[in-house]
């Protein structure tokens, strides 16, 4: 056994491919199963594929860089849930592409953020946060409330989604562009912040 490690030890390509195959076999192993887990792969009772224009809005978080400094995800500590709300559950993701994770905090979680605000104070605090909060490093984002959020992707974007599993009807994929009409993209993200989380009641206040 000595002269066998010390040969796989001193011939470093065979050490590679056997490191190789050890952590593919060790990923296999722990990951593979969850796929088979309901709790990982079925969403949490009542929750639904975002809307046309949550879905819209969510593009906007992605393409503003807000998962820089905001994570998504509510680890089940004490610590935590005191400030932010129930921990996070993998139902409530399933519907998530890309998932929003992350584990940057400048700003706080936004995993439970839906409700907590109204819509007028996350449009004050999106134009500029230091109105809300003077000690905030937070940018403003002005320019969302001249942009509007139809671009003419949604409907594509919704039938892709459907593709790979979202429940989306032809019917709210017909409605998608009425959705947005009119509305502007700071509407379109406030509707996603105002939904996030909302499927697990927070205890946060």
């Amino acid at each position: 056994m000595k002269l066998s490690h010390t040969l796989i030890e001193k011939n470093l390509p065979l050490l590679f491919v056997l490191i190789v195959v050890a952590i593919s076999f060790g990923g296999l192993v722990e990951i593979v199963p969850l796929f088979f887990q309901k709790s990982t792969t079925e969403a949490v009772a009542g929750w639904k594929p975002y809307g046309a224009l949550q879905l819209a809005g969510r593009d906007i978080y992605i393409r503003e860089g807000c998962s820089n400094c905001h994570s998504q995800m509510i680890r089940p500590f004490r610590a935590e849930t005191e400030r932010y709300g129930h921990y996070s559950v993998a139902g409530e993701f399933v519907y998530d592409r890309p998932f929003l994770w992350g584990s940057k905090r400048t700003g706080p979680d936004l995993a439970r953020v839906g409700g907590r605000y109204t819509d007028e104070w996350h449009r004050v605090h999106l134009m500029n946060p230091r109105d809300l909060a003077p000690e905030s490093n937070m940018p403003g984002y002005p320019w969302l409330a001249k942009g509007m959020a139809d671009d003419g992707t949604i409907q594509r974007r919704m039938q892709v989604l459907r593709t790979l599993g979202h429940p989306y009807t032809d019917e709210e994929i017909a409605q998608a562009p009425e959705a947005l009409k009119d509305r502007t993209e700071m509407d379109a993200l406030i509707a996603y912040l105002q939904v996030l989380g909302t499927s697990i009641k927070s205890t946060a206040r």
